[in-house]
């Protein structure tokens, strides 16, 4: 298959699937190697497709017009010991965490796209973290960060940060 018939596949595969595909799934099925893939997502970015990286893959941006969720950013701080609380209160509550975002001195606004919707989203997520001795984004800036929260609707949201609240883990300066 030609360099570029793969992209095209790439694309198809990504615009049939509502749910995050890993550059490993994508490479099994086009028979290359992961690295290709990443290289070809590279591409397709520079080319003007606004792909997403998340923890479990790759999402194609899709117009969000349809979207009818509600959607706000919540300021942050705790330790690291407390994320996997303040992610399940998230989701308990009906949000999927769309990304986490810092403020570097450096780099400026740095975003991660998680996309959690469930616990065991967030217990995968975890996992990853552990396993891979990485640090979180928010370890950058002292346990400060937003989420961006997706919700059916303002109330579920201002639950949300309620709960937030009380558990200590909103920002309040």
């Amino acid at each position: 298959m030609k360099a570029t018939d793969r992209r095209k596949t790439i694309i198809q595969i990504l615009t049939n699937t509502h749910i995050p595909i890993s550059a490993t799934t994508i490479a099994n099925q086009l028979k290359v190697s992961r690295q290709i893939i990443v290289g070809d997502v590279a591409l397709l970015r520079a080319a003007g497709y606004e792909i997403n990286a998340t923890p479990k893959g790759y999402l194609l941006n899709e117009n969000t017009s349809n979207d009818t969720r509600f959607s706000g950013k919540i300021a942050c701080h705790h330790a690291p010991e407390n994320t996997k609380k303040e992610l399940y209160l998230i989701v308990d509550h009906g949000g999927e965490i769309v990304d986490v975002i810092i403020e570097h001195p450096i780099y400026g606004e740095l975003v991660g796209r998680l996309n959690l919707t469930s616990r065991y989203d967030v217990d995968e997520f975890m996992e990853k973290v552990t396993e891979s001795h990485v640090e979180l984004l928010s370890s950058l800036t002292e346990g400060v960060h937003l989420h961006t929260i997706a919700c059916k609707d303002k109330n579920t949201f201002k639950q949300i940060k309620k709960s937030l609240t009380e558990a200590g883990f909103c920002y309040q300066n």
